[in-house]
């Protein structure tokens, strides 16, 4: 799934493709798995690709209408966020977001990676 240069294990294109396509695709239940394996794979990032995931995930997060992808999404992010490859920039869909319409513990999650 990735190959190591200077030490470093790195994601080929062809799998961060593959994640970044799963995060888009229409069924919630793929959405999830897509941030899943965002998540799984955090430390094999390239700084761009990085940064790439965190903006797609929050404008994922900005349109979903399931908790459970949500939940997933906001996940991969602040897994993202670790990596010190994403800006506030990169975060901003998550303030489409509408917190009252979110059940208490997405909210939270929501509001603590919009104050990051």
């Amino acid at each position: 799934m990735g190959y190591v240069t200077k030490g470093c294990f790195n994601l080929r294109s062809h799998d961060f493709i593959a994640i970044a396509r799963m995060i888009l695709q229409t069924e919630a239940h793929a959405r999830e798995r897509g941030a899943d394996e965002a998540s799984d794979h955090v430390g094999a990032y390239t700084s761009a690709q990085a940064s790439a995931l965190a903006t797609l995930l929050a404008a994922t997060a900005a349109a979903e209408k399931e908790n459970a992808a949500l939940e997933a999404e906001l996940h991969a992010i602040t897994e993202l966020t670790s990596t010190g490859c994403v800006d506030l920039d990169h975060l901003s869909p998550l303030h489409e977001i509408v917190l009252s319409d979110l059940p208490s513990q997405l909210r939270d999650h929501v509001s603590d990676l919009r104050e990051r």
